[in-house]
């Protein structure tokens, strides 16, 4: 049987209210949840997106919740925490490693065009025409031609 549950939004209104009683941190393997006891009932705090119960990671952004919302009291439960693996997420080293590239490319495109903005600015700047570009490719193409054709031209 599914756990029953409470989103964000109807914490915060039960605690703004005074009707949370208690707030029990659990341990499991993985990290903590939070169950809440208001009136009669017990209620896990589930995630946002998934509706599944809410694992924090780390206690430390868990106790920051908890006292965002005004709860600065609350019991703590560890005997079925464990840390699951080494590395909670070894995705983020993959994903932080590709940021940290995009930015250095980025930084280095917009430089180069900068410096090309600074260039076209540049009055000295000497331009050539598509005509004059398509001749000279056309003279490299014919000197190739007849290298390959033995003629040395």
């Amino acid at each position: 049987m599914a756990a029953e549950t409470i989103d964000h939004g109807m914490l915060a209104e039960l605690v703004a209210a005074g009707a949370v009683r208690t707030a029990h941190v659990v341990g499991q393997p993985g990290g903590w949840s939070l169950r809440v006891k208001y009136g009669a009932a017990e209620r896990a705090l589930a995630a946002q997106r998934s509706r599944q119960v809410r694992i924090f990671r780390r206690m430390e952004t868990l106790v920051s919740y908890l006292q965002d919302l005004g709860i600065e009291r609350f019991d703590v439960d560890a005997a079925d925490y464990a840390v699951e693996g080494g590395r909670l997420r070894p995705d983020r080293a993959e994903a932080m490693r590709r940021a940290h590239e995009a930015a250095g490319h980025d930084q280095w495109f917009r430089a180069q065009v900068e410096e090309a903005i600074s260039e076209a600015d540049d009055p000295n700047t000497e331009w050539v025409s598509h005509e004059e570009v398509r001749q000279g490719i056309a003279r490299q193409r014919a000197r190739l031609l007849a290298r390959i054709n033995g003629d040395n031209a």
